[in-house]
């Protein structure tokens, strides 16, 4: 038994293909089956139901690859042990951001990331809140950004920024003259939301609960921030945007734009990794370049905030 054959059967276990796990391995598929099965053949036992499609896990296999898994990650840690011991930043590492954040924080930092630490590997996966816990729980990322507090307690948070909601108004609403908006003026019947499994989505929801109205009888959710600016141009509502998202917007889209009087709705997006996690060091310069970045972006001046995901408290 070797850790290659292991890594192995983690790849087809995720993706419940051996040619795809192949391709994640760098390995041909043939290549990839041979080990596995002379794996099978030492323990004589079948770890993967082959005549199923997808591929299955057997009941012994599933038991397999959950101890596999610790196997793998222990294995990698003896590198990153070394790694942070000589203080080395290069290597592998696996970045997973959610949807509502990464097209428009990635571009701030990437470049600059690349350029400053070039020896590192960064790979990078668009990912919901809940398969970035997985994920994270797996050891198939090493650290993710995403919408915060997430109260696991297996997931260690250190918050990047709190970014300001901002109410995109169209000429027809109600709400159009007012110079700065009131959270307790919004009204959930007439803002356009995102698709469910956004966790912006549900900073909208707990905002509207506590401090609007609690009607949720919404009208339409789309998948993208874009889609509800030319909804809500064409005077199907209002909706709310986070701050980074405003900034690409045409000048005449932005004179639909209203800031919230204070306390004004923010999230907090933070950078987040299993309490395990030993790549401590590539963290760190990642959130250092963040913040280097993002200080420049997104300044408060002890403007009074409320994080949704708080559930109204300040934060």
């Amino acid at each position: 038994m070797t850790i290659t054959q292991l890594k192995y059967v983690l790849a087809v276990a995720e993706h419940r293909n051996f040619t795809i796990a192949s391709e994640h391995c760098f390995v041909t598929q043939p290549t990839l089956s041979m080990q596995i099965q002379k794996l099978e053949d030492e323990l004589d036992t079948q770890i993967f139901n082959r005549n199923k499609k997808p591929i299955q896990l057997t009941e012994v296999g599933k038991k397999i690859v959950e101890q596999a898994k610790i196997i793998v990650d222990e294995s990698n840690r003896i590198s990153d042990i070394v790694d942070q011991q000589k203080g080395y930043i290069g290597g592998d590492f696996r970045l997973g951001i959610i949807p509502t954040i990464m097209p428009t924080l990635l571009p701030l930092f990437l470049k600059t990331f690349i350029k400053k630490y070039p020896k590192v590997n960064l790979k990078i996966e668009e990912l919901t809140t809940d398969e970035i816990i997985k994920k994270l729980n797996d050891g198939y990322i090493d650290v993710a950004i995403a919408a915060t507090p997430l109260e696991n307690e297996a997931i260690k948070e250190r918050v990047l920024y709190y970014e300001p909601f901002v109410g995109f108004v169209p000429s027809e609403h109600r709400l159009f003259e007012y110079d700065k908006i009131d959270v307790e003026h919004l009204n959930i019947e007439d803002i356009l939301l995102l698709e469910d499994g956004h966790c912006f989505k549900e900073s909208i929801i707990n905002l509207c609960s506590t401090f609007g109205s609690t009607n949720q009888h919404f009208q339409l959710h789309s998948g993208s921030f874009n889609t509800l600016i030319k909804l809500s141009k064409e005077g199907l509502g209002m909706t709310l945007l986070p701050y980074l998202q405003t900034l690409d917007l045409n000048e005449n889209d932005k004179k639909y734009l209203r800031e919230f009087k204070e306390p004004v709705p923010a999230r907090e997006v933070s950078i987040i990794y299993h309490k395990s996690q030993l790549k401590i060091h590539l963290i760190d310069v990642l959130k250092d370049v963040i913040d280097s970045i993002i200080r420049g972006v997104i300044a408060f001046n002890d403007v009074k905030i409320i994080s949704p995901l708080h559930k109204g408290k300040g934060a």
